[in-house]
């Protein structure tokens, strides 16, 4: 329900203080939102489910289903994510938690493998991965991001999918079996037209994940300039495949500073233009500054791997809380002008990797528990795909972030540092219509009050080490998404 009064439009319910409202809003902070400064644009806010981790969610019977996917997909109740990130399986079985290859028996010649190669072998359901993807889009989810760890064995100069090793036929390589960057490509075209027989349509593709980290799972190595090498590859027969609106991500690096490297050598190899991002995790250094490149930055996997399974929201900044995982995605969007956030992965059971911090949700069983983590991701919701964000300015302890959506609504994010309540007072004059939420260890996106003033400005009373999400709207545009929803 919106309001306005003459004065003030109290939205929602949060307990105020006894003490004047009046003389709140006077020693109020004040955060201005700038709608003249632009920066980036957001793409959206994901999560994985690679590995055999979506099988979890198949699993889960009647209403606990529902539950969970409502959890990560509704952007009313839930996190409202808007990105699936699913792995290109290259193992030929699927022993342990191995994503299987589409290609269980390799040709000795790369000149055999096309895309409409008949030795590909498609099982409808991709380790859970379709099923996850086919839900995700029924809640309106629509950009999907296949990414393999490494190509086939019998492409790779080691000859197994696992322990690294690269793709034969980039420079540095001598494989007696043939250059296989074409046959690689082919795949790949492959994969992603067995998701659309399917009716998924995926919107980006990478094809390395952390090359420059050796594993004993699928791994495969590359610089930022051998990857270039492919990418001129792949752009054309994506291209000739009637994909062209399938985008290319690189190159999944193991941390920002390596990321770095791969934008400066893929640009120095003339092929930044054929990319649509440059992806990064945050393992081995973190996200810091804004990278220097003409493409979108995503920042596409990382997670809390040490930490033992918590879900509580503040732990005095411990590394797997919530409060702690609000700021991450904070700086990285902020801060560095990321386009897209994705966590690692959505799902994990009790036993995988001790139970450790990695997944948003535990499921055991027909039994699930969820972490303050993907309550930090729902205070994003409101910043929809193709929202570009905006200037903010002003607070003390406290930091702000905006983003005009595509439906000319504000959503304005705020992170209280401090460990009391403050009453934050946000400028965004010819915007009345105001709704907000907040999150703190008692509190997971609750309603709360937000009174507007003569003069345009709402405030809102955050607790400490809170974050309160404020999304504001003008009749016009409250009236356009009323209309649309009935029609």
């Amino acid at each position: 329900m919106h309001v306005t009064l003459p004065h003030f439009a109290a939205i929602a319910a949060i307990p105020l203080a006894s003490a004047s409202t009046w003389l709140e809003v006077r020693q109020s902070q004040r955060i201005t939102v700038d709608l003249t400064k632009k920066y980036q644009t957001i793409d959206g806010f994901g999560f994985s489910g690679a590995f055999q981790r979506a099988n979890l969610v198949v699993n889960l019977q009647g209403t606990k289903q529902r539950e969970v996917l409502d959890l990560l997909f509704n952007t009313t109740t839930g996190a409202g994510f808007s990105i699936v990130r699913n792995g290109i399986g290259s193992t030929p079985n699927s022993n342990r938690d191995y994503m299987n290859t589409i290609l269980p028996n390799c040709p000795s010649k790369p000149s055999d493998i096309t895309s409409n190669y008949s030795g590909y072998v498609w099982d409808g359901k991709d380790s859970g991965q379709l099923f996850l993807s086919q839900k995700a889009q029924e809640y309106g989810v629509q950009t999907f991001y296949a990414n393999a760890w490494s190509a086939p064995g019998c492409m790779k100069t080691n000859g197994q999918d696992t322990n690294g090793g690269m793709l034969c036929g980039i420079s540095g390589t001598n494989c007696q079996s043939g250059d296989w960057k074409q046959a690689y490509a082919n795949y790949l075209v492959a994969y992603i037209k067995f998701y659309a027989s399917a009716g998924i349509r995926y919107t980006h593709l990478a094809f390395l994940n952390e090359p420059d980290f050796t594993t004993s799972y699928a791994s495969m190595l590359s610089s930022g300039t051998q990857a270039a090498e492919f990418i001129k590859v792949l752009r054309p027969t994506l291209d000739s495949a009637n994909l062209t609106s399938v985008a290319i991500n690189c190159c999944e690096a193991t941390g920002w500073s390596i990321a770095t490297q791969h934008a400066q050598q893929i640009a120095a190899a003339g092929a930044e233009s054929l990319i649509y991002a440059i992806t990064s995790h945050e393992y081995t250094s973190r996200i810091s500054g804004v990278m220097r490149t003409n493409a979108r930055v995503w920042q596409s996997e990382y997670s809390d791997l040490s930490g033992s399974w918590g879900i509580k929201w503040y732990t005095n900044g411990a590394s797997g809380d919530g409060f702690t995982w609000a700021n991450t995605v904070f700086n990285g969007i902020v801060n560095s002008n990321l386009s897209a956030y994705v966590f690692w992965e959505a799902v994990q059971d009790r036993a995988t990797n001790n139970n450790n911090n990695e997944k948003l949700i535990l499921i055991d069983g027909q039994n699930y528990e969820v972490s303050k983590r993907l309550y930090a991701f729902a205070g994003f919701r409101i910043v929809r795909p193709g929202a570009v964000r905006i200037g903010t300015s002003g607070g003390s302890n406290i930091k702000s972030g905006a983003f005009r959506n595509i439906d000319n609504s504000v959503a304005v994010v705020i992170i209280n540092s401090a460990a009391s309540v403050q009453t934050l007072g946000v400028v965004l004059p010819g915007y009345p219509l105001v709704q907000a939420w907040y999150t703190d260890e008692s509190h997971s996106m609750s309603a709360a009050t937000v009174m507007v003033g003569m003069d345009g400005t709402a405030s809102v009373r955050v607790p400490g080490r809170a974050m309160v999400s404020l999304l504001f709207k003008t009749v016009e545009s409250e009236t356009v998404i009323k209309q649309t929803a009935t029609n």
